[in-house]
C-alpha cells in the first residue's frame, strides 16, 4: 500500500527527488520530499509497457508482409521481441528520415520463424515522449516530470531536481534515460542546474526492492496500521501512518 514512486526512490537509496515510472499498465510521475509524498504533484500518463507492445504488433503489420506469423504472436512473446529489440531514440525525427541510421533487428519465434524490426525498433517506445502517437492527448512523460517538479516548493526544487530516478519494466529500454535527460534538462534550461537522471540496471523490480527496504528499517516498525486503527478510521487511514 505504499507509494511505489517513494519505493522506487528508496531502492536508490534517496528520500527526496522525482520517481518517473514506467511500467505495464501506466506510467506515474511522482514527487517526494524527505520521505513524503507530494500528491498534488504526481502526474499520471495511461500509457505504458502494454500499450507499447499493441503498437509494435500494429507497426509490424504495416509493414511486413509475413501477417500470419504477426498475428499469431502471443502476448508473452510480443513482450520479449519488445525488450530484445527496440530502443528509445534520442534523435526520432532524424531516424525517421536518415533510413542508414539504425540497424535493423531479427528476432526468432517459439516456432522458429524470422521477425525482421527496421524502424519499428525506436518507433515502438516512442509514445512514451509522444503520447500523440497513439492518439493520447496527455503530454509525455517528460513535460509530466516539468509539471510535476513544478509543484515542488522552490527551496527544495533543485534538491528534487538532482535525484529523478527511472523505474518500472517499461524504463528499461536501451537509450531510455539517456532520452529523459536530454528532454529535462531541455526543458529546465536557463534553471541553473544540470540535471542527472539515475537508472540502476534493476530499476525495473525497483519498487519491489523499495519495499524490502522500508519494511527492513527499525522505523518502519512504528508505522504499522493496526486492525482496530483499521476498523476505527478507514483504509485512508494509511496515509498518516505510512
Amino acid at each position: 500500500v505504499a507509494n511505489t514512486g517513494f519505493l522506487s526512490l528508496c531502492a536508490h537509496g534517496r528520500v527526496t527527488g522525482l520517481a518517473v515510472e514506467a511500467g505495464a499498465a501506466m506510467s506515474h510521475v511522482t514527487p517526494v520530499c524527505a520521505g513524503q509524498t507530494l500528491r498534488k504533484g504526481t502526474r499520471c500518463l495511461g500509457l505504458a509497457g502494454d500499450h507499447l507492445s499493441g503498437h509494435l504488433q500494429r507497426l509490424l503489420l504495416q509493414s511486413s508482409t509475413e501477417l500470419s506469423v504477426l498475428q499469431a504472436l502471443s502476448k508473452k512473446v510480443l513482450t520479449q521481441l519488445k525488450e530484445q529489440c527496440c530502443y528509445v531514440s534520442l534523435d526520432y525525427e532524424g531516424d525517421l528520415l536518415e533510413k542508414g541510421s539504425h540497424q535493423p533487428a531479427r528476432f526468432q519465434t517459439p516456432d522458429g520463424r524470422w521477425i525482421t524490426l527496421g524502424k519499428e525498433r525506436f518507433c515502438c517506445p516512442e509514445p512514451l515522449f509522444r503520447p500523440e502517437l497513439l492518439h493520447h492527448s496527455c503530454p509525455g512523460l517528460h513535460q509530466l516530470a516539468r509539471q510535476s517538479l513544478h509543484m515542488v516548493p522552490e527551496h527544495l526544487r533543485k534538491h528534487v531536481l538532482g535525484n529523478v530516478v527511472l523505474s518500472g519494466g517499461s524504463s528499461m529500454f536501451p537509450g531510455f534515460p539517456e532520452r529523459m535527460c536530454l528532454e529535462l534538462n531541455f526543458l529546465f534550461q536557463g534553471a541553473g542546474v544540470h540535471i542527472e537522471v539515475l537508472a540502476n540496471p534493476k530499476r525495473g523490480t525497483a519498487a519491489w526492492a523499495g519495499g524490502s527496504m522500508a519494511a527492513s528499517l527499525t522505523s518502519f516498525q512504528h508505522t504499522w496500521m493496526t486492525k482496530g486503527e483499521y476498523q476505527e478510521h478507514g483504509a485512508e487511514y494509511v496515509h498518516t501512518r505510512f
